[in-house]
């Protein structure tokens, strides 16, 4: 019966095999030791048990679940990195970088190298190169590669050999997973380090040189100022404080400081911004006074409102003029958990939370401006969803031809879709498109993405894995495969550790995100019992990700025969 209705019902049948591997494989994947498990992994594994007991379906239906799993993970993972990513390249993040590449680039040589020695083939190495690094996008890459060189006419590669890389990916993938967290352990032991001192040490280095925001109340004793409108006192560009509550001379009440307020000798003003700026102003404003501006009575209130309207993104705050047409001031903007002073030319994005001081029906009418909706913050957007892929797809299918390749390179499916979603994501916004995803939203759709492509890949290794792994081959793969794993780590972590000079807990990040492996992040996470290792494992993956999903490609194309 049950061959019955894989031949009659392909795509429920294929819907049905899909979902038994996905709760098998995620029931495995919660199963840790230790604090230590093989994470989404366990769909993998499954889909092996499953295809070992000849449970397989519909080879094109299994194409599709392949190609489609892995746009939607790595095309949601550019959305997440792509407002970093540029901004890692910076101080530290140029340097973790390129530790970072140079990771990639010893993998590539090692598997090479001890592919050559040991005599096996290219596309085994290929997927060794993949599962020993635990990047599933480089064997996508990989296969898809394959693919190509297979549909050229007179070629001589035969179903059985293409279908090594997912063979080898499978065989290596728990070496990765676990030599990645005994090279972390291992360097550990031998500096002695205390993982939670180093991470307080690496925080207090991530916020060196970020002053926090603080208040400051000042009376106007500059007789110079006298008469001058807020957006003419000299000093405020330079310092980029902002002035949010002015008190006259002889008031009782307070009142919001527009641009355009006028100021006079004896007035009191509450200024925004660093502290070493707020006393480079007061030397041009005056001295402090003791009176608290937020205590005074008035008709000021404060609201935090978020940017969701979409004629407000990337216009500057000057640009909206919310002073001159409602009356009200932004004083601050927190952006993806960083807090800045709301300078003029500053650009809004999507999701910016403003601090706006203002009369409270004022207020009101600013934020109805602004959008304010924190249902459209939780909605996702699909047509830019969509229209990213197409484009992502449309890029990874564009040809580069290089000299010495029997065939283009390619970005792939792998990699087409990853660039442009980074690209969409730092720009933001083209006209109504807006590339924003929700946290859960982006979560839920790369889970789905790479339970379906692990599921794919157990599926099609399953009938074969286990006797592999015990044949001659199987056991020179794990030995291949430790070493691709270790080594490159192991040199990459000893120069960042004492030449560089690099912290433990970044080095931990660094590790992780160049094997772009989320169980060795949450290792990295429980030792340091914080979690700073995901700043430098954020600075790193978008690169390394698609260095591997190249390297894979590039590997097959020079050595295939």
């Amino acid at each position: 019966m049950i061959i019955e209705l894989a031949q009659t019902q392909p795509v429920a049948w294929a819907v049905l095999v899909l979902s038994a591997v996905a709760i098998v494989g995620l029931a495995i994947a919660g199963l840790k030791i230790r604090g230590v498990g093989i994470g989404i992994a366990g769909v993998l594994f499954a889909g092996i048990i499953f295809g070992h007991f000849g449970l397989t379906i519909n080879h094109d239906i299994m194409e599709f679940v392949r190609e489609f799993g892995l746009i939607l993970f790595v095309f949601t993972i550019g959305l997440q990195m792509g407002p970093s990513f540029f901004a890692s390249m910076r101080r530290q993040g140029l340097m973790l970088n390129l530790l970072a590449a140079v990771v990639v680039l010893l993998g590539v040589v090692v598997v090479l190298s001890l592919a050559a020695l040991t005599g096996i083939d290219v596309f085994s190495a290929a997927g060794i190169f993949s599962g020993a690094t635990t990047n599933t996008p480089s064997l996508g890459a990989a296969q898809q590669t394959v693919s190509v060189l297979a549909s050229q006419p007179g070629n001589t590669i035969a179903a059985d050999r293409a279908a090594l890389p997912a063979l080898a990916y499978a065989v290596s993938y728990p070496i990765g997973v676990f030599g990645i967290i005994g090279v972390m352990l291992f360097l550990r032991r031998v500096f002695q380090v205390d993982p939670v001192r180093e991470a307080a040490e690496f925080r207090a280095e991530q916020q060196k040189g970020i002053e926090p925001l603080v208040r400051m109340n000042l009376v106007v004793e500059n007789p110079n100022l006298e008469g001058l409108e807020i957006a003419q006192v000299p000093g405020r560009s330079e310092t980029g404080i902002i002035i949010s509550r002015l008190k006259r001379c002889g008031a009782e009440e307070v009142e919001v400081a527009t641009e355009h307020s006028v100021l006079h000798k004896g007035d009191k003003i509450l200024v925004v911004g660093a502290q070493r700026q707020l006393e480079a102003f007061q030397v041009i404003i005056g001295r402090q006074t003791a009176e608290d501006l937020r205590r005074v009575p008035g008709r000021v209130a404060f609201r935090r409102v978020v940017v969701t309207h979409k004629e407000a993104l990337g216009k500057t705050i000057a640009e909206m003029g919310l002073d001159s047409i409602y009356g009200v001031r932004v004083t601050r903007v927190l952006r993806a958990d960083v807090e800045m002073t709301a300078i003029p030319d500053l650009q809004l994005q999507f999701g910016d939370f403003l601090h706006v001081v203002g009369d409270e029906d004022n207020i009101t009418k600013a934020a109805d401006f602004l959008g304010n909706s924190l249902q459209a913050l939780n909605e996702t957007k699909f047509i830019p969803v969509f229209l990213g892929i197409l484009l992502g797809v449309a890029a990874g299918l564009a040809p580069f031809q290089f000299p010495g390749l029997p065939v283009p390179v390619r970005l792939g499916l792998a990699g087409g879709p990853l660039v442009l979603a980074i690209l969409l994501a730092r720009i933001g916004r083209i006209g109504p498109l807006v590339w924003y995803m929700p946290a859960n939203a982006n979560t839920a759709l790369r889970e789905m993405g790479i339970v379906l492509f692990l599921a794919y890949v157990g599926l099609k290794a399953g009938g074969s894995f286990i006797p592999t792994l015990l044949s001659h081959d199987g056991l020179i793969w794990l030995g291949i495969a430790c070493v691709v794993t270790t080594v490159p780590l192991l040199m990459v972590a000893l120069v960042a550790r004492l030449v560089l000079k690099v912290n433990f807990i970044a080095i931990c990040g660094l590790l992780a995100g160049s094997m772009t492996d989320p169980p060795a992040l949450a290792f990295a996470n429980a030792i340091s019992k914080s979690d700073a290792p995901a700043v430098a494992y954020a600075a790193v993956y978008p690169l390394t990700m698609l260095l591997r999903i190249l390297s894979a490609q590039i590997m097959v194309l020079l050595l295939a025969s």
